[in-house]
């Protein structure tokens, strides 16, 4: 019996989880390498497997433009929203099925958005199924030279198989770079806007840290809060990797900090001497992302603690400092700075004007756009269910934990039911908003939690009961 490299990556995994023998990860996995010559300026655990979470949407895009550069596909071409993709879990854009999105609007909704939905949609819309497309995703992996990746769907979604480096991730960031660096501004949006609503990036050392130019964030409980970014100095640019940091603030924080040493720093190797063994099972954070956080913070703070970074030029927040060009400030104060504003990039629903081509959509794999002779056989597709399913892909309660975790010991006591009944009804009113435009876990100010969440009045067995089926699955089927 012959087995591929996934199905004895899904079983070896499910194996090691259930006879424990996977504990959560405490060292995570950073790099950071010169984009230009693809020197290793520093390395820690660069080639331990992990869950990729959102930045596997980097290695989408990529297929996408090699799709595009091949001529298969235009950035004018409308994907069609499939009955699939609109079934995908948050962080989505929430179109109806039949909708449609030029290619170029598509991949600027992925890159700032994150949106789950949309990867589907641009997956169907290239090869004409997921399936298909993460066949094509593995051949352009395995061609970079990316050993240590496989990938099964398009939009990083739960699935113990999917896994990758933080060597991989340099590997793809320098790639986009060197050979698409007409479309580089895909990874430098600081904000995008689709009728009246702004949404921003989840990079936040865009418009932070001096000379920050992309790339992409991830984050599921299983993989923790992940980052690839880069940024460029005195006509050099870095990336930067950074897997399984414990929340947003340190990952930016770390990504600041080893950012900063490597621009101070020569080589210490090189990406083709890294050792790799290949793809492994990956470990599973969310006891240490989601549930028991500290331990994991306090690790990662004494790694960048004393780290400092200048500041006062290509920082839009501190140009008032003026001539104070030698000031310099901590990567954590560099992450807790204020959200910057950008002038959003627009993008729209349906055609672009005067369009008149075919239209990407599901169809027989290998089938050019514009032919959908299988349409019904791959747009209702339903992702594996039952003991098919990935081992991670079931939902649990992590978000239950990051968000409301400290609120809930304090809860269940029947002398706040007025209050809380109050309370309900005006978060109720604001919650369209704030699904729509959040989409990582953020810790929030006690009074804040409390006047956004109330507490309420029935027993706590009775009051958890009906809000976890659904803050559970949104939270584990994964964010950017």
């Amino acid at each position: 019996m012959i087995f591929s490299k996934s199905t004895l990556i899904a079983a070896t995994s499910a194996a090691l989880i259930a006879f424990g023998l996977v504990a959560p990860a405490r060292a995570t996995p950073s790099i950071v390498v010169d984009v230009t010559s693809g020197a290793v300026l520093s390395h820690d655990q660069a080639t331990a497997s992990w869950y990729p979470a959102s930045v596997t949407k980097l290695m989408t895009v990529y297929v996408a433009l090699e799709a595009v550069r091949q001529g298969r596909i235009s950035l004018d071409t409308p994907v069609m929203m499939s009955p699939r993709a609109c079934r995908e879990a948050p962080s989505k854009m929430g179109f109806r099925p039949g909708s449609e999105v030029t290619l170029h609007n598509a991949l600027v909704m992925l890159m700032v958005k994150s949106a789950n939905d949309i990867a589907v949609a641009i997956a169907e819309g290239v090869s004409g199924s997921v399936e298909a497309f993460a066949d094509e995703m593995n051949r352009a992996s395995a061609a970079l030279g990316m050993t240590q990746s496989v990938w099964v769907n398009p939009n990083g979604l739960p699935d113990a198989r999917q896994v990758t480096s933080a060597r991989d991730l340099a590997i793809l960031g320098r790639a986009l770079y060197l050979q698409f660096p007409e479309h580089a501004n895909l990874f430098n949006i600081g904000a995008m806007q689709l009728g009246k609503q702004i949404i921003p990036t989840h990079n936040h050392l865009l418009g932070r840290y001096p000379g920050a130019d992309g790339m992409k964030t991830g984050f599921t409980c299983s993989a923790g809060f992940n980052l690839v970014a880069s940024a460029s100095r005195g006509g050099r640019r870095l990336i930067a990797v950074v897997l399984g940091a414990p929340n947003p603030i340190l990952r930016t924080a770390k990504t600041a900090a080893l950012l900063d040493r490597g621009f101070q720093s020569g080589a210490v190797a090189s990406l083709a001497t890294l050792a790799s063994s290949g793809p492994t099972a990956a470990p599973d954070l969310r006891e240490s992302v989601c549930h028991h956080r500290g331990p994991a913070a306090a690790e990662f703070m004494a790694e960048i603690e004393d780290a400092s970074v200048p500041v006062g030029s290509g920082v839009p927040l501190l140009d008032t400092l003026g001539g104070v060009q030698q000031q310099r400030m901590t990567a954590k104060e560099i992450a807790h700075l204020p959200r910057p504003r950008f002038d959003p990039v627009t993008v729209y629903v349906g055609r672009a004007p005067g369009y008149v081509g075919p239209v990407a959509r599901t169809r027989a794999p290998g089938a050019p756009v514009g032919e959908q002779t299988d349409l019904a056989a791959y747009a209702s597709q339903s992702e594996p269910s039952g003991a098919g399913a990935s081992p991670i892909s079931k939902p649990a309660p992590d978000a239950v934990s990051l968000r409301r975790g400290a609120k809930r010991a304090k809860a269940g006591k029947a002398a706040r039911a007025a209050k809380a009944a109050k309370a309900a009804k005006a978060a109720k009113s604001e919650a369209p908003n704030v699904e729509i435009i959040s989409d990582e876990p953020r810790p929030k100010p006690k009074a804040q939690k409390s006047a956004t969440k109330p507490k309420p009045a029935a027993p706590r067995a009775e009051a958890q009961k009906p809000a976890a089926p659904k803050t559970r699955s949104a939270a584990e089927q994964g964010k950017s």
